[in-house]
């Protein structure tokens, strides 16, 4: 009884030293919050996450770069569960009913290049330079085709409006945690980062298509860039005007050399016209001669 008691006293010390040392498994585990502190800092070194393949049109990252790794990942849970489903039904039934299946998404990255300047910080106006991507190589944006390749300019987070709308689609508005000034990077943004479900028509965009961003961050502030005043009209020079021979009285020309005459304006000088010819007049018409007589002849008085 003794050995009995001996050996139920050290399974209840052990049990209470497990207890001790292990939390309890109904705890839940820790999760990070979108804080200052914990969503701004360096990303974590985590797995490679899945990503499509990528269309030899896009650029190849440089030789030596890491995998696409997680930047966050976010699991959804329906509040819903189809149950019971009948074998006469089909598989879109769910999509009949609107109940959504359980999914799991990352928005990966990949780092470029670490910039040198401040951390991005959040609720700062972002000023970045980007090029987007489908993953088959069509490429639907870029800043570099703006007038002047003027940078992308944005708020982070949510608006100050009612509704709190977000400047730019969620992972691009996240993607730039843990990027330093001067940094560049590719964002792998899922559908439901992105555009959603119906995607972006008048982009070109389908439906669930991953985005693929290269960007670039070039400045961060607390105050909205102020945008650069358009480049001034090219000057255009007046056609030059004719000049005006001056008003003053012809020198005397000098019997040795004849002096052109001048003309009296810039306009080309012509000829003048030849004289109409005349009818040359008829030959007049001669007139009879009057008869000849002869003299009369008178006898001298005596």
């Amino acid at each position: 009884m003794k050995f009995i008691a001996s050996l139920l006293f050290a399974s209840v010390a052990l049990a209470q030293n497990i207890a001790t040392a292990q939390p309890p498994t109904s705890a839940k585990p820790h999760l990070a919050t979108h804080s200052a502190a914990t969503t701004h800092t360096a990303p974590a070194s985590h797995g490679c996450a899945k990503v499509p393949e990528l269309s030899a049109k896009i650029p190849a990252a440089p030789a030596g770069a890491s995998c696409a790794k997680p930047l966050y990942s976010i699991t959804t849970v329906p509040n819903v569960i189809l149950t019971d489903i009948s074998p006469l039904e089909t598989p879109e039934i769910r999509d009949a009913l609107g109940i959504p299946a359980a999914a799991t998404f990352s928005l990966a990255y990949i780092d470029i290049k670490t910039g040198s300047g401040a951390l991005a910080a959040p609720h700062k106006w972002y000023s970045i330079q980007y090029t987007g991507y489908l993953p088959d190589g069509y490429k639907f944006d870029s800043s570099y085709d703006h007038p002047e390749h003027e940078p992308l300019n944005f708020l982070q987070g949510p608006g100050p409006g009612p509704q709190g709308r977000r400047m730019v689609v969620i992972g691009m508005d996240t993607g730039i945690d843990g990027m330093h000034v001067g940094g560049k990077r590719r964002l792998f943004i899922p559908y439901e980062l992105g555009y959603g479900p119906n995607g972006n028509p008048q982009a070109k965009i389908p439906a669930k298509s991953w985005l693929i961003f290269d960007i670039e961050l070039v400045a961060q502030s607390d105050t909205e860039p102020a945008p650069k005043a358009p480049p001034a009209p090219p000057v255009s020079a007046a056609p030059a005007q004719p000049a005006k021979p001056a008003a003053t009285s012809p020198a005397p020309a000098s019997p040795s050399a004849p002096v052109a005459p001048q003309p009296t304006s810039s306009a080309p000088q012509t000829a003048p016209p030849p004289p109409a010819s005349q009818p040359t007049p008829a030959p007049p018409i001669p007139t009879a001669a009057p008869p000849v007589t002869a003299p009369t002849v008178t006898a001298p008085k005596p």
